[in-house]
């Protein structure tokens, strides 16, 4: 809300599809049938804000199918139809499946979303949390400062990366929107073979999830458009497609740079290690319990064919992540429960 002149910000935990969308209720003077709008009609020409996007249930997230697909809101409610226009971003933050990020794993089983709703997004990025004594630090101080100061370190200093203050920013961003840049002529044929590559590069990748589909197409021009209007330009230029590009392949690289680490995608799904760490959630899921003793762990283990020394390391892995603790026996103690 401090940059961006119309925002809506909401919780996926605490709003239903009708939420989101419109509802129709009963006016509680006139008695009559009324028509109101959700967060993503009400952030039209701005920015809708989805925190905690993972724990929305899923019929609820097909509610957002077509807001970013045509940008509208279709209602078909108590004799009322009409279509509500949701010309806006959606800004969303999820947690991986279990909580945390499993390294060994592909991002579309960390991350338990359907298909078909992450290819409505322009641009996916993989934010972990890494321990670094400096960054560490700095963001305890400035916890601590805002508990004991009731605000910010320096609110009179803070400026952007551009050297803007919030309020020169919001109203620089509400110039630039009254553009409306164009994709020249000259430019479509560029932008045809940039599409065509990136197809080029799926088929030939070992990556089978990173979706590259027509909607990668208007994400481009919608970023390139985007670009365009930073510079409060009437057209397209070359360098705006060439960033747009930039920034998708950055993002999907986000999702696998780290995965790479690991070695080859094939052999991770193959990796025992990740094998023993299903094998064992899914053994507390079934039996509702927080805790799985070393005995069934390694009954498990010998049932799938996977060896003590690779249980061990399995153990240890997650332990170091977090993902669950070793009491003395060596049981499995489950962080946050079996549903975590």
């Amino acid at each position: 809300s401090r940059v961006a002149p119309r925002s809506v910000y909401t919780t996926g935990r605490g709003s239903s599809g009708v939420g989101l969308t419109a509802a129709v209720t009963r006016d509680a003077v006139t008695n009559e049938l009324v028509l109101e709008g959700g967060a993503l009609v009400l952030a039209d020409n701005g920015v809708c804000c989805i925190d905690e996007f993972d724990k929305m249930d899923e019929s609820d997230r097909t509610a957002i199918h077509e807001v970013m697909e045509q940008q509208t809101v279709s209602i078909a409610k108590a004799g009322i139809t009409t279509t509500l226009n949701a010309r806006t971003s959606v800004l969303s933050a999820a947690n991986p499946k279990y909580g945390r990020y499993d390294l060994r794993a592909t991002p579309s089983e960390n991350i338990d979303m359907p298909a078909a709703l992450l290819s409505r997004f322009d641009l996916l990025f993989l934010i972990l949390d890494r321990s670094d004594r400096d960054r560490d630090e700095r963001l305890a101080h400035h916890v601590l400062h805002v508990h004991a100061h009731g605000a910010a370190p320096d609110p009179d200093a803070e400026v952007t990366a551009a050297g803007l203050t919030p309020e020169q920013l919001r109203s620089y961003i509400s110039v630039a929107r009254r553009r409306d840049p164009l994709v020249p002529t000259g430019l479509a044929d560029y932008v045809a073979a940039a599409y065509a590559e990136l197809r080029k590069e799926e088929a030939a990748t070992d990556r089978p999830h990173s979706y590259t589909t027509a909607r990668t197409l208007l994400a481009v021009l919608r970023l390139g458009s985007a670009l365009a209007r930073l510079r409060l330009a009437d057209e397209v230029a070359q360098a705006d497609v060439d960033e747009a590009l930039r920034l998708m392949r950055v993002s999907k690289a986000s999702l696998y740079a780290e995965a790479e680490d690991a070695g080859d995608a094939r052999r991770r799904r193959a990796d025992p290690v990740s094998a023993a760490f299903a094998l064992i959630r899914e053994e507390a899921i079934r039996t509702d319990a927080s805790v799985v003793t070393h005995e069934r762990c390694a009954e498990l283990a010998t049932g799938a064919g996977i060896s003590a020394e690779d249980l061990e390391e399995c153990l240890n892995e997650y332990a170091e992540l977090n993902v669950w603790v070793l009491n003395d026996n060596r049981d499995v103690v489950l962080v946050g429960g079996a549903d975590e």
